[in-house]
């Protein structure tokens, strides 16, 4: 039941009708119930992994809580009778007891993760050493692990740290881990924001249910006229036949990957946000207009954003108080005699720590990891050449806040941020790399001039819709970056302009949109 299916219409129009005449004391049941019929149209077979994730989780929670609730019962018994020492030793024993449960759930629940993802990847790698002695194992892959693991494992690790009250109810626990609209591709929600909307009642509001329609229909603009028009001409040169492409063909096809992958994955972000919405849900945004960012590191703050964040609060700073980076840093300021290297050396490796996590998440393949392994050297060096590119501008006497400079950070941003797509996209590490040799070879503009770019999936008329498309994004896109609110302004405006503009959104969704030719997301099977 995919979001740009009819029946994925209809299933949420009855949910929305059910969800606002049940008593508002069990609307949670109507979006759980919801959620697992949803789950199900899928496959089966596949309920059995997120089950066993939403136990293992919860129990794991409900335990470190009563393992600290037993903890402080005991110590107000014995305040009396035990001295500093023994206080001490006893709240490290407990500390530990918590951390072993925190830590056997995290362990289960990446396990369960690696071994349907990545078991194939480790017995390829190992047939690559031995020889082909190993066959690969038939494995389902079930529909958003990735998202769902990660929104888990925050949990237990909350309840650890102390962030959130364990949940009791193992029901309501399986909602946050199964809400339908972003079981497919996240955004990466925590409890604490979520679990609170999820059991609160919600009365029927018009204007929400207005807000949401147009966000999704937003979100069908970017999937059904953009992400779909240009996958065709993206798969005829990256996939079908990569070698034989080279120049413009190439460079064509890493920008209209750019389209694709922007406008599929925000686009479904727009339907999953828009129909949350409607139940009274507000969902963590996961873009904000990245390609205005004048830094890959900036860029990631705006990409993807929830997982980011998740990284940065369960990877970088557990990792930047641990007793590993203590030393590093010792050692750097040791060994180096500038104060800024020695600084940001150890920032540098928990950056590239980091992005190799983020490699790996996003699949089982070489390629992946180098894709993450060059946004994070790239981040690195930047970080440890600061100093530098501060004296630069200072010499060339370029004022680092001008609109001048900031255009070409963009430019120069946007560029680097399409070099990695050739990681990606490409079937390989190997093909990446063939590709970007061939990107600067024999460019010339035969392609256009001859119209045999114009053969690949694409015509003349879908790279001008495209463009007028790419181009009504942006200047939305530039709105919000100054700060205009969209949805608000169009609201204020008069019945009749502001139907004038639903309508030309619905139509050309209609008219121009790829209906019935539909790719599925991209990041449906993470």
């Amino acid at each position: 039941m995919s979001f740009i299916n009819l029946e994925y219409f209809l299933f949420v129009a009855v949910g929305l009708v059910v969800y606002y005449i049940m008593p508002k004391k069990i609307q949670w049941v109507v979006l759980l119930l919801m959620s697992y019929v949803y789950y199900l149209s899928f496959k089966v077979e596949a309920v059995v992994y997120i089950i066993f994730t939403t136990l293992v989780t919860f129990a794991a929670g409900l335990l470190i809580e009563k393992a600290e609730t037993k903890g402080k019962e005991w110590l107000a018994a014995n305040k009396e009778t035990i001295d500093r020492d023994q206080k001490k030793a006893f709240k490290a024993k407990l500390k530990k007891k918590k951390k072993a449960l925190m830590l056997a759930a995290v362990v289960l629940d990446f396990g369960l993760l690696a071994f349907v993802k990545y078991t194939n990847f480790f017995i390829e790698n190992i047939n690559g050493i031995i020889g082909n002695r190993i066959n690969a194992i038939d494995i389902l892959v079930p529909l958003g692990i990735s998202f769902y693991t990660f929104q888990s494992v925050s949990y237990v690790i909350d309840v650890y740290w102390g962030k959130v009250k364990a949940e009791r109810n193992p029901f309501k626990f399986a909602l946050f881990v199964s809400f339908f609209p972003q079981i497919m591709q996240g955004p990466i929600g925590r409890f604490d924001k979520l679990a609170p909307q999820f059991f609160a009642p919600h009365k029927f509001d018009l204007t929400r249910i207005e807000y949401g329609l147009q966000r999704i229909f937003w979100g069908f603009f970017k999937k059904l006229i953009l992400a779909d028009r240009t996958a065709g001409y993206v798969n005829n040169v990256f996939v079908n036949n990569y070698q034989a492409f080279n120049g413009f063909y190439v460079i064509v096809a890493v920008l209209m990957y750019c389209v694709e992958l922007y406008a599929d994955f925000s686009g479904g972000m727009d339907i999953v946000i828009g129909t949350a919405e409607m139940f009274g849900i507000t969902m963590d945004e996961n873009f904000k207009r990245p390609f205005f960012s004048k830094s890959i590191g900036e860029f990631w703050r705006r990409w993807h954003v929830t997982l980011g964040e998740w990284m940065k609060d369960y990877i970088f700073y557990p990792f930047s108080l641990s007793k590993a980076f203590n030393k590093i840093g010792k050692f750097t300021k040791k060994h180096f005699k500038n104060k800024h290297v020695a600084q940001t050396i150890p920032i540098c490796i928990s950056n590239l720590l980091i992005f190799f996590i983020v490699g790996v998440w996003h699949g089982a393949a070489w390629k992946y990891i180098m894709y993450g392994m060059y946004n994070g050297v790239i981040i690195a060096f930047s970080n440890l050449c600061k100093p530098l590119y501060k004296k630069g501008l200072e010499k060339c006497h370029i004022n680092a806040d001008g609109r001048v400079w900031t255009v070409v950070q963009i430019l120069r941003t946007f560029i680097l941020v399409n070099i990695g797509w050739y990681f990606d996209m490409a079937l390989s590490f190997r093909a990446a790399i063939e590709m970007m040799i061939n990107t600067v070879y024999q460019i010339s503009f035969k392609p256009f001039t001859d119209g045999s770019i114009f053969t690949l999936g694409m015509a003349r008329s879908d790279f001008l819709i495209v463009a007028i498309g790419c181009v009504i994004w942006f200047v939305v896109s530039y709105m919000q970056e100054k700060g205009i609110r969209i949805r608000d302004a169009v609201s204020k405006q008069i019945l009749p302009v502001r139907w004038a503009l639903y309508l030309a959104l619905v139509f050309s969704i209609i008219i121009f949109g790829y209906i019935g030719q539909t790719q599925g997301f991209i990041y449906a099977q993470f």
